[in-house]
């Protein structure tokens, strides 16, 4: 096999604030493997937020050379030789992997896990931070039926009750760690008259037992809203950490470093009766595709990387509404725009 890796800059249609901070670009990598006049593609996004960075992905593909005399069907092999490091390069190695592994066998990724893409649920559509006027204005014109709202602000209740007047879609919260375990204690009741699916990751990273905590004094309270954890969880047995402590698990690609760890993550998740959202980060629809492989696995989808992205480089998954469309195509199914959008 070749790789090829290529340093990608994405520019964001809004500038896009979260409790973690504020950007108008994220700088990715793509990688490719070529073998036999076919060509398996991959992404990795660099989250500063989880350590990573472009420059660091590109470091930990360029020490792959050893893996690239293998037999590329034999993905469970070489993935178990990948070395710690950079989940996202990981990622984007499994990606290709997997991409090319479906190519060779003339199938969709999708089928070769034996997978419905009909099942797919829903995806959900992110709105940023920003004033809780602006916030209920993008809500109601993207006119998806599935909001998820970004909080970790002093306006985090205004911003919900102003984004419930502007539509009467279902909506999902995400505090990325920005809250304390009183705020949370004290917020999430009063967000809750506002007819919440769910809170993700309401406490700073780490903090299991005060998932714990929150959820047995919401429950003790009469307040049903699940929680979610999604920072904290990276790995099949950081999931398994969870137990009793959340409701659901959010499972991302470029966390569990692939696809081969994030189906076990998935499995881990149902065998501890955990419901699962499928996400992503700012990704193109190359990540976002070979995530939405394993949607059909999941309980709740929030794959809408590409929406938010003005110069994505691939074709691949599309968008009915909010209705995700897999690519016909062997492996991912995943193409090169040419050129690329500017």
């Amino acid at each position: 096999m070749k790789l090829n890796i290529e340093p990608y800059t994405l520019n964001l249609r809004t500038t896009f604030r979260i409790a973690h901070g504020v950007s108008d670009q994220r700088h990715n990598v793509f990688a490719s493997l070529e073998h036999d006049g076919l060509r398996g593609y991959g992404e990795g996004a660099a989250v500063a937020y989880h350590g990573e960075t472009q420059a660091g992905i590109i470091e930990y593909l360029q020490n792959l050379s050893g893996l690239l005399d293998e037999d590329p069907a034999l993905i469970e092999d070489i993935l178990s030789r990948l070395p710690p490091g950079s989940r996202a390069a990981r990622a984007a190695f499994d990606f290709a992997l997997h991409d090319l592994w479906g190519q060779m066998l003339g199938q969709p990724l999708y089928r070769l896990l034996g997978l419905n893409p009909q099942r797919i649920p829903l995806t959900s559509y992110t709105i940023g931070m920003d004033e809780p006027h602006v916030m209920a204005e993008r809500a109601r014109e993207c006119g998806y039926p599935i909001i998820k709202i970004k909080l970790g602000s002093e306006e985090d209740e205004a911003a919900v009750a102003a984004i419930r007047a502007a539509t009467p879609a279902r909506l999902r919260v995400d505090a990325n760690a920005g809250w304390s375990r009183q705020q949370a204690a004290g917020l999430i009741p009063r967000l809750a008259q506002y007819d919440l699916e769910f809170v993700e990751q309401p406490l700073p990273v780490g903090d299991v037992d005060g998932l714990r905590w929150l959820r047995q004094e919401l429950k003790a309270g009469g307040v049903e809203v699940p929680i979610f954890a999604d920072e904290n969880v990276k790995s099949a047995r950081d999931v398994a950490a969870h137990a009793g402590a959340v409701d659901g698990v959010v499972i991302k690609l470029m966390k569990t470093g692939g696809i081969r760890e994030g189906v076990r993550a998935i499995a881990t998740a149902r065998s501890l009766d955990m419901q699962v959202m499928l996400g992503c980060m700012v990704e193109s629809s190359l990540g976002v595709t070979a995530a939405a492989h394993l949607a059909s696995l999941c309980d709740f989808v929030d794959l809408d990387g590409p929406l938010l992205i003005a110069n994505d480089p691939f074709q691949g998954v599309q968008y009915e509404g909010a209705r995700l469309v897999l690519p016909s195509g062997t492996g991912l199914g995943v193409s090169r725009r040419e050129p690329p959008p500017t």
